[in-house]
């Protein structure tokens, strides 16, 4: 474990003597979603600690006070054995832990019991966190709720994928992402044959082990029919939220993140979300995602992300500054409620330029459309006036995270 001041140690001298009124935060995951994270926090005075097994921008956040690299956070025990050693060295007994990754949320959740003798742990207990770490979980529930999702299939053998004969093309995806998408760079894949299903499915079950894949029809459409709903959300109601429509995406059909995204006004989604979420006793950050089928004219359950999203930086323009909501609850201060304004813009530049090129190359979005968007929006993911070295950092660090994450 290497930990590396943020600040001069004659700063950090002076924020650990007021560590004790102000408890600080543990960014778990360094990309441009923990940097909001990080400079949510950090705008407020309060110290952070970032913890990350890759190359990140956020240590080099004016905000941040702490930047430790480990080899690993995707072992739950190395990821338990690690933040209980990092409490005793850096004195960070009830300071908020803030997971960035899914398989964060599932060790926090786990292991609540040994991490809150020393944290402040918002994640939800295991009973809560099963129905959206498994999507065959997820759409179990939402089936059980009435709440759409897309025609979907649980198959555990080549010879259950047989006897799927509803008409193509199909998704391909898994229950539990984690592996899948370290393995292959890739939230699912599509079938346009029977043929290809099969294949697929037994390439897929290598990777994440039988009983672990789920077969779906596709919602046509690209990021334009994605749409979500996000909130701080306790007993059961939201504290704070907002509704976005995902209008770019990469790759284009299966979106393993956001490029280009606005808020809107779209209270069907609050009604499902908030019905999925009552269900499950949920408290915490959450983004719940949905398509909408143009078949049906239904919005359909797709995703519930357990933590903060890639664009919840769009969440203080529009009136909602969840990482914060969230830790004043932690402290047992009781946040303003607020509900996000509709009509502003989220953009992550680095990954937008490229997808927006490809969608007007391939006649899927006008180049004037295109360049109004990139004058217009409000809000982008790295790039900071105040704060301006991680985006030159993200910016020299690209060919790590095209090799590593596929982006």
């Amino acid at each position: 474990m290497k930990v590396v001041p943020s600040r001069s140690f004659e700063q950090i001298r002076k924020l650990r003597r007021r560590v004790n009124d102000v408890p600080g935060a543990v960014v778990m995951g360094g990309d441009y979603q923990g940097l909001g994270i990080v400079r949510s926090l950090g705008r407020q005075g309060i110290p952070i600690c970032i913890l990350d097994d890759e190359h990140s921008i956020s240590r080099y956040s004016r905000y941040a006070t702490y930047g430790v690299r480990v080899p690993d956070l995707r072992n739950e025990n190395k990821v338990v054995e690690t933040l209980l050693n990092l409490a005793q060295r850096l004195d960070l007994k009830g300071w908020v832990l803030f997971p960035t990754r899914d398989e964060l949320v599932t060790a926090l959740s786990r292991q609540r019991s040994a991490l809150s003798e020393f944290f402040r742990v918002p994640t939800p207990r295991w009973d809560t966190i099963k129905w959206v770490w498994n999507k065959r979980n997820t759409y179990w529930l939402a089936r059980e709720l009435n709440i759409p999702i897309p025609e979907t299939w649980f198959p555990d053998t080549p010879a259950d994928v047989d006897e799927i004969t509803t008409p193509f093309p199909l998704a391909l995806k898994p229950g539990v992402k984690e592996n899948f998408l370290y393995a292959t760079k890739a939230k699912a894949w599509r079938a346009n044959t029977p043929t290809e299903l099969r294949e697929l499915f037994v390439r897929a079950s290598e990777v994440t082990g039988p009983g672990h894949i789920l077969v779906q029809s596709l919602i046509p459409g690209d990021g334009r029919n994605q749409f979500a709903y996000c909130a701080f959300f306790k007993d059961g109601k939201a504290v704070g939220s907002i509704v976005s429509q995902r209008l770019r995406q990469h790759p284009r059909e299966f979106g393993r993140a956001s490029t280009y995204v606005e808020t809107i006004d779209l209270p069907v989604l609050e009604s499902l979300s908030e019905r999925f979420l009552r269900a499950i006793d949920y408290y915490g950050l959450v983004e719940v995602e949905f398509k909408l089928d143009p078949r049906d004219g239904q919005y359909k359950l797709l995703d519930v992300n357990a933590r903060t999203w890639g664009y919840h930086t769009l969440g203080p323009s529009a009136g909602v500054d969840f990482p914060y909501m969230l830790y004043l609850d932690q402290l047992g201060k009781a946040p303003e409620p607020s509900r996000g304004k509709p009509g502003l813009s989220w953009i992550r530049l680095l990954t937008d330029v490229p997808t927006g090129i490809l969608e007007v190359i391939g006649g899927h979005l006008r180049l004037r459309d295109y360049l109004d968007s990139l004058r217009n929006f409000h809000t982008e993911a790295v790039f900071s006036r105040e704060d301006p070295l991680p985006s030159v950092v993200e910016c020299l660090l690209f060919p790590y995270l095209l090799l590593k994450r596929g982006y």
